[in-house]
């Protein structure tokens, strides 16, 4: 009785949840298998909230696997980027006529790269996630924060800006973490070991797994 990972509601009788790559059009987002996303409202809102997503920029949005991500969660993509070395940051061009020729080069305006979430990644009610944000795997990040800065393995961010409020677990259990790759295993070993990758077990326990 494993749960289908090509299921768009995997939830009986509950529709504000999805395995979010089930519903996802655009093809500049990727996400992996059985993350999540629950909305307070509509499940349609997460592509909404992807604000600024230009095709002519090329940005990707990239999610990994088994990721957890709450109701309103915002990601501001590359296309809310003004050219900022000017005395003013005001997009006169966009409005067309004369002002067309003052369009800034594609180098002029501050690229970040592409959004990539890692796997096994909590991100509560209401984060804001800024463009080019690069968020470890295991993080997890507070509702309400707004996260400007890249944020390592298994460290828990909260405010705005946000900061680090602590570490999961010991420096050599984020290793070991990240060495297992779990989320990676297939799905049936997985589920072999739903018990221990919910506990909270030793660097020895962690060594033992194969």
């Amino acid at each position: 009785m494993i749960p289908d990972k090509n299921n768009k509601y995997p939830l009986e009788h509950y529709h504000k949840l999805c395995f979010l790559k089930n519903i996802i059009q655009n093809k500049n987002i990727v996400v992996g298998e059985y993350t999540y996303y629950d909305d307070d409202e509509d499940i349609t809102n997460f592509e909404k909230n992807v604000k600024y997503h230009f095709d002519f920029i090329g940005d990707k949005l990239i999610i990994g696997k088994f990721c957890m991500i709450a109701s309103g969660v915002s990601f501001i993509m590359n296309g809310a980027n003004h050219k900022m070395d000017g005395v003013s940051a005001y997009p006169f061009y966009i409005f067309g006529g004369d002002w067309a020729d003052s369009a800034p080069a594609a180098t002029d305006t501050p690229y970040k790269g592409d959004t990539v979430v890692g796997n096994d990644v909590w991100i509560g009610t209401n984060v804001t996630i800024m463009p080019g944000i690069k968020i470890g795997d295991g993080a997890i990040i507070a509702s309400k924060s707004v996260v400007t800065k890249d944020v390592a393995p298994y460290a828990v961010v909260g405010g705005n800006p946000a900061c680090l409020i602590k570490m999961r677990f010991s420096e050599k259990i984020v290793n070991r973490l990240l060495e297992l790759k779990w989320w990676n295993w297939d799905i049936q070993k997985i589920t072999s070991n739903i018990h221990a990758l919910t506990q909270n077990i030793s660097l020895t326990d962690l060594n033992n797994f194969k």
